[in-house]
Order: C-alpha cells, then structure tokens, then sequence
C-alpha cells in the first residue's frame, strides 16, 4: 500500500519536478517564440529561398482551399465550411483547423466563413450542451451524425478565436474574444450533470477524449496541446490561468509517459497514466490520430520551449525509428514496438498501409527539435512530396492536406503564437 502511495505521490509531482529542472537547464538561453518573437526557418536552413517556401505553402494552401480538390466550401454570401470529403462529412476537427490555418495566414473572410457556419449548424445554443459543439454533420442532408463533442475540436476553436481576437480585433463583425469566452465558460458550467463533463478531466487536469459518460476518463495523446493551454493562460482571462498552465505541465509529463522510451510512437487512444486504452472498434496502436503528435510537441518546443530537453531526445528517437523503416518507405500505422500491427484502421473505406503524407508531413515538423544535421533528410522528402492519389488511386485531400500544410507553415515559420496587436 504504501510503495502505491509512492508510486502515485511521484506521478503527481513530475510535473513540478521535471519544469524545475527544465527551468534551470533554460536560463543559460531561451529558444521560446513567446520571448524571442523568432520562428524557425527550417526550409531556409535546408537551403531553400525564401522566395520557394513562400510558393510552396501558397500551393499547398490553394490546393486545399481553392483548387480543383479542394476542401473548403463557400456557403452564400457569408457561411463556407470545411469536409471530410471521404466520409461525407464536417466535423469540428477540420473546420477548426481550418479556422486555424486561417487566422496563421491572414485569411480573415474564411475564418469568419467557417465560424458562423460552425456556430449555425453544430454549436449547441441550451441544453446541458451548451456552448459545445456536434462533432460531426452529413454536409449533403445537414442532419448531425452526432450530438456529442470531439474535445480537440473546441481545443481549436477556443485558441483560434483568441488568437483572431489579438489579430483583428473585436469590431469587425464577429467579437471573436466573447465567441472563445462563451466556450471557455460554458466549459466551467459543465459538472458531470447530465453526463455532460468540462472538456479537461479537472482531477487528471488532462484533455478528455470525449467530455460525456465515461468518455471523460480517458484521453487521446493527439488532442494534448500544452502550448494552446499556455495560449488560454496568456489571453482568455477566465481567472483560470494557473490551472491552464497546470494543464500545460501535465501533458508534457503525460506525453513522456505515453510515447515508447525506444521507438517514440504513442497509441492512439490512452488512460491518463499514458498506458494505451482499447475500444470497442480498434486496439491500441500508433494510427492516424498519432500523426499529429510530433507536430504538436514542435509547436510546444517552438513557442514555449519549457521542456526542450525530452523534446529533443523525442524527435531523435521518432524520426530514428522512422529512418530504420526506411525514410521514403516507412507505413503510416504501427505496434508501439514499431512491429507490423494485425489490425490495420481503414482509410475511408480502404484497409491498406501507405507511406502516407499526413505522416510524412509530420515527421518533418519534428526536424525542428533534432539538432542532427541527418534530420534534414525528413524535411527534404517533404519539400519533395506532393499532395496528389497514390498509386493505388486513394487520395485524402482533407487530412492528408491538412496536416502537409500544418507542416509546411511549422518548417517555415508561419505557424506562430499570435500576440495581441499593437498599432
């Protein structure tokens, strides 16, 4: 009993212990975006122009808003939304990093679009729901596939509303400061009644997988964005901040726990512990939503750069464990153990695994964090991909596209933590 109590007094101060630590390995030099104002030009680095980086995101971010496959959708004179085309739908995933991507390249008119489409068709206006949004719409009958949240999808909203706030300001039309404050405090109201739950499990202080039922009491490792948290304890002003910055530490701690110590890979869906979880649709394993992993842990090393030490050590032994598969070969989905898995989670309605460009893309935003020279080698096959069908015919525009544009603005600087404007 008492060797458990111990177990579980270290688990709840590694947070403080391992940010002390952090804090005096980092006084020598800051590499944090937040005091610097500086963002990494990997592409540059690479030995690209600056003229070329700025053409490639420019195409990456026509071709998934604008060109012949595109995912965004206008709507009338004032509405437009983001699809998953494959499986027929919106959910606040895209349409939230679509609000994202957005207000990271000054496309005010599309950001707006997709709030007040977001805000029409899916934000619960009363009920237990309040504030919270379905996570998923058929975008042909417009009924709601779902009335229950996805929590990365208000994660997103909530931080990109903020950060329109401090780009535009409130008086253009949308006060985007009150949008992300109307999220955040209708969040604080959700206690458990009802089985509607805050979208932070608030004894864990971790993010939940889905706010509702039990769904509160697990998590999934993708949707830890310590570097939003610090973002909400920066600019929302609820009087929540120390509790933001808690949230922040701990998924920092949760993610050394969560990612193996050899080959970096996390599973798709975990207990607050880190230990992988399993649902009734699929084992644990390192899928899709673990793509987004190593892009979310650079965004945390760039802008707040608290824990850089793990981080480093993490982008080292991901992209070594990649390189091992072979740099332009490697699959997209995984054991934790980096074996083969038996069970392999379909892509829309194609079981098959592909060296992907959602991973692709990914796994070069983590050459940020890897001081080896070798890394560039990542960040030259992405520079070399392109978003189009494999050879098998099967293309993903929106979450391949997505996260290869995610990427290409992480390498090139332009995905920043956006500060209050100053005139």
């Amino acid at each position: 009993m008492k060797k458990a109590f111990a177990s579980l007094l270290v688990i709840a101060l590694m947070p403080a212990l391992v940010f002390a630590q952090n804090k005096k390995q980092g006084k020598k030099k800051s590499i944090a975006a937040v005091k610097t104002g500086v963002y990494s030009n990997l592409f540059r680095k690479a030995g690209y122009s600056q003229a070329a980086i700025d053409e490639k995101v420019a195409k990456a971010y026509h071709d998934v808003f604008e060109g012949p496959n595109h995912v965004f959708f206008k709507v009338g004179d004032t509405l437009g939304y983001v699809s998953d085309i494959k499986n027929h739908d919106a959910r606040t995933e895209g349409l939230s990093y679509g609000m994202m991507i957005a207000v990271q390249l000054n496309k005010k008119d599309v950001f707006d679009r997709i709030w007040r489409w977001s805000k029409k068709y899916l934000q619960h206006q009363d009920g237990p729901r309040e504030g919270y949004f379905a996570w998923s719409i058929n975008t042909t009958t417009m009924k709601r596939n779902s009335e229950g949240s996805a929590s990365d999808g208000e994660l997103y909203y909530i931080t990109s509303l903020l950060f329109a706030s401090n780009k535009w300001g409130n008086n253009t039309g949308i006060d985007y400061y009150h949008e992300a404050r109307r999220i955040l405090d209708a969040m604080w109201k959700k206690n458990g009644s009802n089985n509607i739950y805050n979208l932070i499990n608030t004894e864990h202080k971790q993010i939940t997988f889905v706010p509702e039922g039990n769904n509160y009491n697990w998590t999934d490792p993708s949707y830890h964005l310590p570097a939003f948290y610090e973002a909400w304890a920066l600019y929302a002003k609820d009087g929540h901040e120390q509790f933001y910055r808690d949230c922040a530490d701990t998924s920092r701690v949760f993610l050394h726990r969560a990612c193996d110590p050899v080959t970096a890979l996390n599973s798709d869906y975990t207990e607050f512990s880190g230990k992988p979880h399993a649902t009734p649709w699929m084992p644990p394993g390192f899928r899709y939503d673990s793509w987004r992993v190593p892009m979310n842990i650079t965004m945390d090393y760039v802008w707040f750069g608290k824990d850089k030490t793990w981080q480093e050590q993490y982008s080292r032994r991901f992209q070594n464990f990649l390189r091992s598969k072979g740099i332009d070969t490697f699959e997209d989905q995984f054991n934790l153990d980096g074996t083969r898995p038996g069970f392999i989670l379909k892509a829309g309605s194609v079981e098959k695994l592909r060296h992907s460009l959602g991973l692709v893309a990914t796994s070069a935003s983590a050459s940020i964090m890897n001081k080896d020279k070798a890394s560039l080698d990542f960040v030259h096959a992405l520079w070399n991909a392109k978003l189009e069908p494999y050879d098998d015919g099967y293309f993903d525009p929106y979450y391949d596209g997505l996260l290869y544009l995610f990427s290409l603005m992480h390498l090139s600087g332009k995905y920043q933590l956006i500060k209050p404007h100053v005139n």
